[in-house]
């Protein structure tokens, strides 16, 4: 999700790689890989498709990842499971009970029609597989998983990284934060919150227009290695170079009045979570636990990467199992209640996730939300969005969520298409809830 000066030799690489990919996973049978195996109810394989791009040039097991190549393809695998022990990360403990999901007598079975960027056609579940580079995918529906699968040698325990599903778990605190009053209102301004945002353009903006991603501050996010988003990685998480309020220094121009235009900019989440940090006078992961994780049944710690001052950095860096993911989904499916308790409130939920911009304004396929996507035929269904294959789907009427967690070769991946596909086909096969 964050290029970093270091990986621009490497963008050639991907991009070959993407191609490459794109190529090799036209059709099932192009791929040979390991049937699967069937644990408990968990279907597992220790490889997947396009092992010769993910799996080194020697093919024997994944590269170890490192901070100097933890986003390059071959690496992936390893760093995106693992990314909390790569970087310095912030730990949200669980407390019991568990909250248990049953299992269905049998995995769920479906056809779904395939994105023509991988190859029009008819499809199912395991050509899913074999089309993409998912690390692991669960669908449930209400207390029943439907279908659990791990790939790449993955497994439930491992913490998978959300990459930008984590701004939308931000959204949820702020909502938490001001149904507490410690937060007072939506229109207050950043910089009543965080001092340190004083004297600049993001300090001087409604927290409204943050959550919205209509600042109106320039901010670019292309993923090209030289883009905003490399400067505010290489000053967070990676870079360790600055950290906290002085961050905001580095994106001072205003080109817009806030609320007047849209335009996804990671730096605006990174401002809410120094105004949230602010605001609940601790740090982000011990509230998130607190008012969230313990209640919510987490069966394992989640992690948030953090910059040089401790903070949770909040565009990004959220870790958590598969399994949890899903339990965090459903109580948004819910709207915010978990084990009969309302976690995140109800009217809060309902304006996380209704357009607050339409697509015709964002000028992307999803409407969007505070700090969530929204399916543009507007029927309550929503998404957390992450780059490289990272989703969490939600469709309320059905009590129904999918968790998608993958390797995807580049920011810029068309395969999230045949994702969305899947979930259609999923929506149509899965009746709604009375």
């Amino acid at each position: 999700m964050r290029w970093t000066d270091s990986l621009k030799p490497l963008l050639a690489l991907l991009a070959t790689a993407l191609l490459l990919m794109v190529a090799g996973c036209g059709t099932s049978g192009q791929s040979k890989t390991s049937a699967w195996r069937v644990e408990q109810g968990i279907a597992l394989r220790a490889d997947g498709p396009q092992m010769s791009l993910y799996a080194g040039v020697s093919g024997s097991g994944f590269t170890r990842a490192t901070r100097q190549n933890w986003w390059q393809a071959h690496a992936t695998v390893d760093s995106f499971s693992r990314l909390d022990e790569i970087f310095k990360a912030s730990v949200s403990a669980k407390a019991p009970p568990v909250q248990g999901w049953q299992r269905s007598a049998s995995e769920l079975t479906l056809n779904y029609q395939g994105a023509a960027v991988l190859g029009s056609g008819t499809y199912t579940l395991n050509d899913y597989f074999e089309r993409n580079p998912a690390t692991a995918l669960l669908i449930a529906q209400g207390n029943t998983v439907l279908l659990e699968r791990y790939q790449y040698a993955r497994q439930p325990e491992q913490r998978f990284t959300s990459f930008s599903m984590a701004k939308t778990v931000i959204a949820m605190l702020i909502g938490v934060a001001l149904n507490e009053g410690r937060i007072r209102s939506l229109d207050d301004l950043a910089q009543d919150y965080a001092p340190g945002l004083q004297g600049t353009e993001y300090g001087n903006t409604p927290l409204r227009h943050l959550l919205t991603m209509s600042s109106g501050v320039q901010f670019r996010e292309d993923y090209d290695g030289q883009d905003d988003s490399a400067r505010l990685s290489r000053a967070t998480f990676v870079g360790q170079s600055e950290g906290g309020a002085s961050v905001a220094k580095l994106f001072n121009r205003r080109i817009a009045a806030p609320g007047e235009r849209w335009y996804y900019a990671s730096a605006e989440t990174f401002v809410l979570a120094l105004v949230l940090r602010q605001a609940i006078g601790q740090d982000i992961a011990t509230y998130f636990s607190d008012k969230i994780w313990k209640p919510l049944g987490a069966e394992h710690e989640a992690t948030w990467l953090v910059d040089a001052s401790g903070l949770e950095v909040g565009y990004m860096g959220f870790n958590a199992t598969l399994r949890d993911y899903a339990r965090l989904a459903m109580m948004m499916a819910r709207s915010g209640v978990a084990n009969g308790k309302q976690l995140v409130p109800a009217v809060w939920v309902q304006e996380m996730t209704h357009a607050h911009f339409l697509p015709s304004r964002t000028g992307r396929w999803y409407g969007y939300g505070y700090q969530t996507w929204i399916f543009p035929d507007l029927d309550g269904t929503y998404a957390f969005q992450g780059v490289r294959g990272q989703a969490i789907y939600v469709d309320p009427s059905r009590q129904l969520v999918m968790v998608h967690l993958a390797v995807r070769a580049s920011a810029r991946d068309p395969g999230g298409a045949d994702t969305q596909a899947l979930w259609r086909a999923v929506k149509q096969r899965v009746a709604r809830r009375d």
